[in-house]
């Protein structure tokens, strides 16, 4: 793990406000993370309660990288989660991004554009030399999410 104090800040796209997860945020959290359709492909099981997801939120407060909240600006509505983690420096500086979204926003573009700005913050901001992501490759949405927006060595089905 590499610490490094970095500011993380409020960000902004043409329709998404991205605000630092705080503890504030857990009723917002567990209905995202209690979908089970959405951790289909994490390595976590669905939210049961809203201790595991103050858990989940903590875990991003406490490690070297951020978790942002999307929130859609025209109705505030909470839509998803985005952030580094496994902040680490060897020869380069390296984070992986990961990402989630409420299903009422699949294939409406929101996490391309929370993306973009996300990996321009990273690289401009942060000074990562590398962004990656471990994404399951039975997951296609997130390979092509990931293709969209250049990574390499994205797999799945052709």
């Amino acid at each position: 793990m590499y610490n490094k104090n970095i500011m993380y800040p409020q960000l902004e796209t043409p329709r998404i406000q991205l605000q630092l997860l705080t503890l504030d945020h857990v009723e917002e959290v567990f209905s995202l993370f209690s979908d089970s359709e959405i951790t289909k492909f994490m390595d976590i099981e669905p939210c049961k309660t809203l201790e595991e997801a103050e858990e989940i939120i903590q875990f991003h407060i406490d490690d070297s990288g951020c978790r942002w909240g999307l929130f859609e600006k025209e109705s505030s509505q909470f839509i998803g989660t985005i952030g580094f983690h496994y902040l680490r420096k060897a020869d380069e500086f390296i984070a992986e991004v990961g990402f989630d979204l409420h299903k009422a926003y699949w294939g409406k573009g929101f996490m391309t554009e929370a993306m973009k700005e996300v990996i321009s913050f990273g690289f401009s901001s942060m000074g990562l030399d590398i962004i990656d992501a471990t994404v399951d490759p039975k997951n296609e949405r997130s390979i092509h999410l990931m293709k969209k927006r250049s990574f390499v060595n994205c797999w799945g089905k052709k």
